[in-house]
């Protein structure tokens, strides 16, 4: 095989990087694919390294021993997230997105995987340091969401149903109150999908009174899990919550049907100092 110069090889295992962000890959498997020895690769991580660092896109971190190997995490700054936040907010303010009964239509932005990718991002950032083993998320708007940031902090994502599925096994279900719809709702999810113990991230598009998210809690002490975040691309500020401890990257103030007018801004995480980082609210009960 004909030897790789060492600039196909730093854009080799950067391409690789990038699509493997949060896990751990051997330096053997760059060895192999690369047809190059691991000084060689250690040398070419080194330099991008070096470059992630300086130009804030992530750190790059080698890990010795056996089981050691090479970790790409990302990063997402709080320039980014603004100028997403400017970019949605702009968006939204179109007064055809605004429905009857207050609402707004968000699916062509939800179904945008260059925005969602972005809003992966922004929700994995701020909630990295959580350690969530899996990200929880409802049928159906909030699955783009939940893809995109388990995806940046690879981890699994589970899906709850208004109702269970024959085809997914045996399934866990709940009663809970609907604020949105004012009625007794039902949630399932498979009894295999979640283990005692796991530390669950949940994301949903749009936060109301929180019905939903309620129910997430109690259905996570039925299976013996802790919901140690949550998130939501859209929040409504009019409304008294269910839930105290949340993260929403935009806050809706107002709606008005009639006139066709709304007001929207970030999300009260940009009024923090620092990096994006959530600080630790143990939302679940023990």
């Amino acid at each position: 095989m004909e030897k790789i110069r060492r600039n196909d090889r730093i854009v080799m295992i950067t391409k690789y990087l990038l699509d493997h962000p949060g896990q751990l890959i051997p330096l053997s498997q760059f060895t192999q694919l690369l047809s190059s020895a691991k000084s060689s690769i250690s040398e070419d991580l080194t330099l991008i390294k070096e470059t992630f660092q300086t130009m804030q896109l992530g750190t790059v971190e080698t890990q010795t021993g056996a089981a050691g190997g090479v970790l790409y995490t990302p990063n997402f700054s709080r320039e980014q997230a603004i100028l997403l936040v400017d970019q949605l907010c702009e968006m939204i303010r179109q007064p055809e997105r605004i429905l009857p009964g207050g609402f707004l239509y968000l699916t062509d932005l939800i179904g945008d995987p260059s925005l969602m990718q972005q809003v992966g991002l922004f929700f994995a950032q701020r909630f990295r340091k959580l350690k969530p083993d899996l990200i929880a998320t409802v049928e159906t708007k909030g699955i783009p969401i939940g893809l995109m940031t388990a995806r940046e902090l690879n981890v699994p994502l589970v899906i709850v149903r208004s109702d269970s599925r024959i085809s997914e096994g045996t399934s866990i279900g709940i009663n809970y109150i609907s604020n949105s719809q004012k009625r007794l709702a039902t949630m399932s999810l498979p009894k295999r999908a979640v283990k005692p113990g796991a530390r669950v991230l949940f994301l949903d598009d749009f936060l109301r009174g929180g019905g939903t998210a309620k129910g997430i809690l109690d259905l996570m002490q039925e299976f013996q899990a802790k919901c140690v975040g949550m998130g939501f691309l859209v929040s409504d500020s009019s409304s008294r919550k269910a839930i105290d401890a949340y993260t929403s990257l935009l806050t809706l103030d107002q709606v008005d049907y009639e006139s066709k007018t709304l007001v929207i801004r970030p999300g009260d995480w940009v009024n923090e100092s620092g990096i994006l980082d959530l600080k630790y609210v143990d939302s679940a009960k023990d």
